[in-house]
This record gives structure tokens, sequence and C-alpha cells, in this order.
């Protein structure tokens, strides 16, 4: 737990091992909730969240909770503007993710903590693909709950962590009854196995983290750089400095995600997120920062980590070009581009 505290400016104590940031978010958002339901019904949040957020707050919604979802400007942060102006007097909780899982934007965690602060809102942010990537600090960003995850960072699978602010305390209604591990938080027994591997890895992405970025930021750089002036119609997703540079999202126009990932066979690529890849709906997140629906059924993302290699960023480079073009070419659509058609004129007929 101190391993875990350390990397984010915690205290051991407020540190609760679950079984990764899915359950986190699911304690923290119905957690807080209904501990304070008997005064306070309304919640806020944003449309791009992870899927378990707005399951969670869907959920809440069903018990009778009001749930604000911030939409999100064209680049994928949200409006500071907007969120002051969500506010009601019985709003309970804000949570808001750090790092976007799909196109990697950071949002303003700071600003959001300060104007939740000032209005006595508890503020929860998903942090898991923030945490040990770049520095978070729960004092100065003032987050009262945030969300890990074990694998996001090298740990193992099936475990997580839920950081709990001691000062001003927040209370939390626990999801799991049972013996009372964990501050009767989180009863059941804490796997060993699991939280020892979630320590040391934050421990090494507390070492390693300013050699990571830098490396990754590098190697992002190439992989951008080198398909942007090769291949023509490419849109990157999501704002271009307020970002992880890790996770990369590009749309290709005219081509299927779908058939470039096949095409790619051998790297590990998504269209979409990885946790809603199984339905064909193009991505909600790409949808909310306004991808034409075309353009969302483009996307490809990209995700480097610390041991992605310069080789293989080269290699999935030199792919992506070669098999974008070739599929292009099969395309009716980038022929009649070609000729200068504008295709948003087209009446398509109806069968």
């Amino acid at each position: 737990k101190q391993q875990v505290a350390d990397l984010i400016g915690a205290d051991s104590r407020e540190i609760i091992f679950t079984s990764g940031a899915t359950e986190s978010n699911n304690m923290a958002i119905k957690g807080v909730a209904r501990f304070y339901k008997s005064r306070k019904k309304h919640i806020i949040t944003t449309q791009t969240e992870h899927k378990c957020v707005l399951d969670s707050c869907r959920s809440l919604e069903t018990e009778g909770f009001h749930v604000t979802y911030l939409p999100v400007r064209k680049n994928g942060l949200i409006d500071l503007k907007e969120l002051e102006a969500a506010f009601q007097p019985d709003t309970s909780l804000v949570s808001v993710m750090t790092v976007n899982n799909e196109i990697g934007v950071k949002q303003p965690i700071r600003d959001i903590g300060e104007i939740c602060r000032a209005r006595k809102v508890f503020f929860h942010t998903d942090a898991a693909q923030a945490i040990g990537k770049i520095p978070m600090d729960v004092n100065n960003m003032k987050i009262d709950l945030m969300s890990i995850s074990g694998h996001k960072i090298y740990g193992p699978k099936g475990v997580g962590a839920l950081y709990v602010r001691r000062r001003p305390r927040v209370r939390l209604e626990p999801l799991q009854s049972g013996g009372g591990q964990e501050r009767g938080l989180r009863s059941g027994t804490v796997p060993t196995p699991l939280a020892v591997g979630l320590g040391a890895a934050c421990e090494v992405a507390q070492q390693e983290m300013e050699y990571d970025h830098k490396r990754i930021l590098k190697l992002a750089e190439r992989l951008v750089t080198k398909i942007m002036n090769e291949v023509p119609d490419v849109v990157m997703n999501g704002d271009r400095e307020h970002r992880y540079p890790g996770c990369i999202n590009l749309s290709f126009a005219y081509v299927e995600g779908e058939s470039l990932l096949m095409a790619l066979k051998d790297v590990a690529l998504s269209s979409g997120s990885a946790c809603t890849s199984a339905s064909l709906e193009p991505s909600y997140v790409l949808r909310a920062i306004g991808t034409d629906e075309d353009l969302a059924h483009s996307s490809v993302r990209f995700g480097i980590g610390r041991f992605t290699t310069e080789e293989e960023v080269d290699y999935t480079v030199q792919k992506c070009i070669q098999h974008v073009k070739r599929l292009r070419e099969m395309s009716p659509l980038w022929e009649m581009v070609q000729d200068g058609i504008d295709l948003k004129s087209i009446k398509w007929t109806q069968h």
C-alpha cells in the first residue's frame, strides 16, 4: 500500500485493494452516491468516460439519482464553464477520467479538483490510463477518489486499487459485505500475490516514469509523422497538446478500421476501445467529439508502451502505409474523391 500511495502522493491508509479499475469505479461512484443519498441525488460525469463509469451512472439513474453527462469539445476536453454550470445544490460527486482510454486526451484534472473543492463536492477520477505514466498527486490535484488498475502499469491482471481521501473524509457505502477487510469498504481476503505485484509495479513505474515518458513521446512522434507524411487524409483524434503520447487514435479516411486490423494481423492494434470491440457500433468516444460516422469506422488505436521498440514502430508504420494504400485502391469512394466528387453531395438511393 505504501508503494501505491507513494506513486500518487497519498497516505497508505487511503489505499484499498480491489479487483481492478472497473470495481474501483463502481465502488467510488455507487458508494459515494448511496452514502449521501438522503441529502444529495445528483452526479456529474462526461460522455467519454470508460464504459464502467457510464454503466455505474446508468444503474444509479434507475435508483432515482440524476446524472449530468457533460459533452466534450471537438478536441475531447470538457469545457470548465459547462462543468461549473452543471452543479446543483444536491450534487454529491463529479467523476472525470484523467487520460481517455481511446483517444489519449488528458483532462484538466487540477482545475476540476479546484472547482469541486470550492463547492465541497467530492471529485473522483478514473486514472487507470494515467497512473505511472504521468505524474499524479492527489493533494495537488485535489482528488478525493481515484481508480487504479494493475495491468495498465505492467502489474498483474485482476488487481487494482481505489484511493479514498481521509481528510476531508470521504464516506462510501460498500458494494461488498463480509468480514470487514480494507476498513470495511471491501470485504474479502486480500489476494496477497496480486497486491504485492501491484505494489512492485507502482514502485518500478515511479522510477521509470520520466524515462518512459520521454521515450514513448519520441516513438509516438515518429509513428505519427511517418504515417502522415506518406498517407493523405489521416486525422488524429483528440487534442494534439493535452494528451498522453502512448495512446494514438488515427482515422484513415475511406478505409474500414476493421479491414486494416485484419491486414495487420501480426501487430496488436484495435479499432475503437478494446472493451467495446465486439460491437460494430462506431466508438461512442469518437461520436462525442463529433467525428463523422464513416471516419469513426476508419479509426485505429495504436498503443506505445515501455517495451515497444523503434523497430516495431517502423515495421507498423511501413505495413500500415502499404495496406492503407492497397485498401484505398480497392475503394470506390476513394476513386470518387480523387475525381473531385464531394461525397457529402451524393444522394445514395434507398432500397
